[in-house]
């Protein structure tokens, strides 16, 4: 594609006109009038015509200098409102996030936060790719993606923010505990019917950790095992299995009274919820305060808990 090897010659060109010569028009720049001239001639050589009369006392542009001079000062307004545009994006929260969670995250709390981050920032859209699947934040252009994985975290050369934890806990529906004995250990559930995260191996265990940082491992033959965690909330509301499932997806069913908190001396490592996102440097006000708001979610969850 032929182009102008140099576009700020544009500029500096569009300059030489405005002031009416070089000599003024160096000074307005803090260049020399020399290097100035050198500039706009080459530029001259490159298009193959004349674009201004010299001579030693005036300046005046030819018919297609003229009409070169219009686009000139288009391009130079072009270029002034995008960096206006990149300006007012550093100053406040605006234009558009490009984020990926899964699914049963933002059920679970996530949403809300998005939601009242939406009605606090009139000007930013979020886009939310409600998804299991681990994405390449590079590759496919996100903002950043939240994750949940247990500590440590894998070595990445990606940024990383932790959000908040994730804490599971093992519930049942009234119904299905008027059925089974109370249980008091984790060995007591081997009559129950449970429900799982789906597992590659086909292999279903539950690792709790005590009051004291012991873990007990317990396997199971689950009777629904599904990556959907609205699906097992549902099959354990309904009174199919119990289920360990995080907190914050439940808690408003504990509260309600839909599902009973068993073994409440029993919980999960807590899973470190984060965000992944290219890089630190350069990251806009709207990208900024999202992950600021979605701390703050957290923090707030954490303490009703």
């Amino acid at each position: 594609m032929n182009q102008i090897n140099d576009l700020n010659d544009l500029r500096l060109f569009a300059e030489v006109v405005e002031h009416g010569s070089f000599t003024a028009a160096a000074r307005g720049l803090g260049v020399q009038t020399s290097k100035l001239s050198r500039r706009v001639r080459a530029l001259e050589e490159e298009l193959g015509v004349r674009l201004l009369n010299r001579t030693s006392r005036s300046l005046s542009l030819t018919e297609t200098g003229r009409r070169f001079y219009q686009h000139c000062l288009a391009l130079v307004a072009e270029s002034k409102a995008a960096k206006d545009f990149v300006d007012q994006t550093r100053s406040k929260p605006q234009g558009t996030i490009r984020i990926s969670c899964p699914v049963g995250l933002l059920t679970s709390g996530i949403s809300a936060m998005i939601a009242q981050y939406l009605q606090d920032n009139p000007h930013v859209q979020v886009l939310v790719d409600a998804t299991n699947r681990r994405v390449d934040v590079v590759e496919e252009g996100f903002d950043f993606a939240i994750r949940v994985r247990l500590p440590p975290l894998e070595s990445t050369d990606l940024a990383v923010r932790q959000l908040g934890l994730s804490v599971h806990m093992l519930v049942a529906s009234p119904e299905l505990v008027a059925r089974y004995p109370v249980p008091d250990s984790i060995e007591s559930l081997k009559e129950w019917p449970t429900l799982s995260m789906a597992s590659n191996s086909e292999r279903f265990v539950w690792n709790l950790v005590d009051a004291e940082g012991g873990i007990t491992s317990w396997t199971h033959q689950p009777r629904l095992a599904t990556d959907d965690l609205a699906s097992l909330r549902l099959a354990a509301l309904q009174g199919i299995g119990a289920a360990l499932l995080p907190r914050e997806f439940v808690e408003a069913d504990i509260q309600a009274g839909g599902l009973l908190h068993l073994l409440p001396n029993l919980a999960t490592t807590p899973g470190l919820i984060h965000a992944i996102f290219p890089t630190r440097r350069g990251m806009v006000p709207a990208v900024r305060q999202l992950l600021d708001a979605l701390v703050a979610g957290f923090e707030a969850l954490n303490q009703k808990w």
